[in-house]
């Protein structure tokens, strides 16, 4: 018997495909479209960036959502404003021409990023909420519905690569990238007012001065395992940019050599990319056999592990057959690297915080992986790819990308001791 598809699996689907899509417009190309505009020594600052606004303006708008506007009134209003700013960055670049100046780019580049950062803990508060009042299970339900947030992305990084805006000039190497991903989040912003409405904590009684701002979120780390989710989802989070920001860049770095100049990777580096996206959607299916299989640990282990190969596999390519096929298992492995511990990680928060705080801990959450932790990683990472490629006296991919992946595998050691299974502890208790 076939079990019937809610109407709203089809609104969650659109607002997941649409939340990604604009994200998907610039991610992973602007380091290319910087360099081309002589800002290439700025990428590590503008990704950087995506991290410091992660530290603050996730868990503000989780408490905003928690305590005074509904979230998906909050998610629209982010929206809103971060697609006004993105459209502004390009529309800007567009008028200055070959005149481009790294601080009004930065600027308002920097204040579209404040607002979008937060969307993505928010389009989770709005999806599980929207799923509770059908009766539905997040664990087995969500994830096939966030899958086609990876399409949305995968689908915008193919229109950024294929589409040419002039003169043989493709969307991955121009400023329409940014406009494109303002058009999208501005019609998210009047989309997320059609989905159900959140509930909001508006008890104002015997609160004290935490609860009132919702910081009562970050009592969560009086929790010994609490805290050591957070921390290493810090540590973990060091590793999210940094493909994100030196992928695109690092494969360009192949067209000075003549036996690669022509070759897919480099010419189309945005869509060999891509892979990576596509991997996260099979990978996002595989989530709920897993996490009943091996528990939520274990997923977060693999996850780990994954990131060692995706830096090791960048290291060992090159855009010649058969190194080429070592580009390709980087980007396979990539959707395990990053759902398993990001959809994982969110499942961990929900099924383990207070109904009265879940908001703001899923922002306490971004915190963590896509604030202090990005924030740290890209800032290391241009560092490291400072000492060993721009101000070496032999330059060296591949040994930037060993010590990332170095750094990975310490990482997924230490978690592997520290973290206790939190489902055997349940069977315990």
């Amino acid at each position: 018997m076939q079990t019937k598809i809610k109407p709203i699996t089809f609104k969650l689907v659109l607002m997941l495909f649409l939340e990604f899509a604009v994200w998907g417009a610039y991610l992973t190309s602007l380091g290319r479209y910087l360099g081309n505009i002589g800002l290439g020594s700025q990428i590590k600052w503008f990704f950087a960036m995506q991290g410091i606004v992660s530290i603050f303006m996730p868990t503000l708008m989780g408490i905003v959502a928690d305590k005074k506007m509904e979230a998906q009134k909050v998610l629209s209003m982010c929206h809103g404003f971060a697609g006004l700013f993105m459209a502004g960055a390009g529309i800007y670049c567009m008028i200055a021409g070959d005149a481009i100046e790294f601080a009004p780019l930065f600027i308002l580049y920097s204040l579209s990023v404040a607002f979008f950062m937060p969307t993505i803990a928010l389009v989770n508060s709005v999806s599980y909420n929207a799923m509770a009042k059908e009766g539905m299970d997040p664990v087995k339900d969500f994830p096939p519905i966030r899958v086609f947030g990876t399409v949305g992305f995968i689908c915008s990084m193919l229109l950024t690569n294929f589409l040419v805006v002039g003169d043989g000039l493709r969307m991955q190497e121009s400023y329409h990238q940014l406009i494109s991903s303002g058009i999208l989040s501005l019609v998210l912003c009047g989309y997320a007012l059609t989905m159900p409405a959140c509930p909001i904590d508006k008890t104002k009684k015997d609160e004290s001065l935490a609860d009132a701002f919702g910081l009562k979120a970050f009592s969560l780390f009086k929790d010994s395992q609490f805290a050591i989710f957070f921390i290493f989802s810090m540590l973990l989070g060091a590793s999210l940019q940094i493909t994100n920001g030196y992928a695109n860049t690092f494969l360009g770095s192949f067209a000075a050599d003549p036996a690669f100049a022509d070759s897919f990777a480099v010419k189309n580096s945005n869509a060999l990319i891509a892979i990576s996206q596509a991997s996260e959607t099979l990978c996002i299916l595989l989530i709920p056999f897993c996490m009943k299989k091996f528990g939520i640990k274990n997923v977060m282990l693999i996850a780990m592990f994954a990131w060692v190969f995706r830096f090791g596999f960048f290291g060992l390519g090159n855009p010649a057959m058969p190194g080429v096929l070592l580009f390709v298992l980087s980007c396979i492995v990539y959707g395990f690297a990053f759902d398993f511990f990001n959809i994982s990680g969110s499942l961990y928060v929900e099924q383990n915080a207070a109904p009265d705080i879940r908001s703001s801990a899923q922002g306490l959450f971004m915190l963590m992986t896509n604030g202090l932790g990005a924030t740290i990683g890209t800032l290391a990472a241009g560092a490291v790819v400072d000492a060993t490629v721009y101000n070496a006296a032999t330059p060296s991919w591949p040994n930037a990308w060993y010590i990332f992946a170095g750094y990975a595998f310490v990482v997924g050691i230490l978690f592997w001791i520290l973290f206790k299974d939190p489902n055997k502890q349940k069977k315990v208790a």
